[in-house]
């Protein structure tokens, strides 16, 4: 299955799971994942939020910015990639002056 980012509309999500800004996404979801390519402007977050029944995978692919995992800040750059898994808690911040993107996938089971 092809999944092309490139043809999707582009969603804007404000302040989203309290971040500040907005948050810029394209995604695909089905019953067991859902694959996004994401963008935040700077001065743009994802709002700190917990993946009770879920994990979380991001993967850096142009810009910087920084996470922060269950109280520990790590910073981003291109082709890192970051992990939350279930009962945990991040954030995605983008506190430089390009757009942050990245490639993001929820995994529920």
């Amino acid at each position: 299955m092809k999944i092309d980012f490139n043809k999707m509309e582009e969603e804007i999500k404000p302040n989203f799971k309290g971040g500040e800004k907005e948050y810029r996404v394209k995604d695909y979801t089905d019953d067991l994942n859902k694959i996004m390519r994401g963008r935040l402007i700077p001065g743009a977050s994802i709002g700190l939020h917990t993946h009770e029944t879920n994990s979380e995978i991001i993967y850096i692919i142009k810009g910087s910015g920084k996470t922060i995992c269950d109280g520990v800040e790590l910073r981003l750059n291109e082709g890192d990639c970051t992990y939350c898994k279930k009962g945990h808690n991040h954030t995605l911040i983008n506190d430089t002056n390009e757009d942050l993107i990245f490639f993001a996938v929820v995994c529920t089971q």
